[in-house]
């Protein structure tokens, strides 16, 4: 049992009826696929194959490896340790309309803030920053899109995958100090 029960938002609420009201088969069963990109035992794994090959490169590239697994692994524990404290019933609970156009059920019942995910795309983006600018913003936009899929498929409210995504970017900011991944962001 959690210690905080979190409501939806007015807004959330409205959002995820316009969502179930919108979408259709093809938009649900593409953004159920394209969701797994933010799965954490996949970002893991890719996170640890990563680690594995900057075993042998320049030490900014190992430091980089070092980062990328120190994020993921954080990224997803954090949400679990939160969802013991907050209770939040999944907008798939909520919105009978949503299961009658193919929606299915996520996770928990009650497990719905913050947004695992979104966590983990927030810490992407966020690494992203020392990137060059055209790779930076090519992983934030696919961080984001893959943040949107979350609220297609109604695992998540609105608010949940705001708050996810903030909640990763300040995470992966924390552990720079860490690992010494660059602070700064190119010009």
């Amino acid at each position: 049992m959690a210690f905080v029960n979190v409501k939806p938002t007015d807004a959330d609420v409205r959002f995820a009826r316009a969502v179930a009201r919108h979408t259709n088969h093809l938009t649900e069963t593409v953004s159920r696929g394209l969701t797994w990109g933010a799965d954490e035992k996949i970002l893991l794994a890719l996170a640890a194959a990563g680690w594995v090959v900057t075993r042998t490169r320049r030490e900014s590239v190992r430091r980089a490896g070092d980062h990328a697994l120190l994020v993921a692994a954080a990224a997803s524990v954090l949400p679990h340790l939160m969802k013991s404290v907050f209770d939040q019933t999944h907008p798939d609970r909520k919105t009978v309309l949503g299961h009658l156009n193919g929606v299915s059920f996520s996770g928990k019942r009650k497990d719905a803030f913050p947004s695992g995910h979104a966590l983990h795309m927030g810490a992407l983006a966020s690494a992203a920053g020392p990137l060059p600018a055209g790779l930076r913003r090519a992983i934030r936009a696919l961080a984001v899109g893959l943040c949107v899929t979350r609220i297609v498929v109604l695992a998540h409210w609105a608010s949940d995958v705001v708050a996810g995504f903030a909640l990763g970017a300040v995470l992966e900011r924390m552990l720079r100090p860490l690992t010494g991944y660059p602070a700064k962001e190119p010009r």
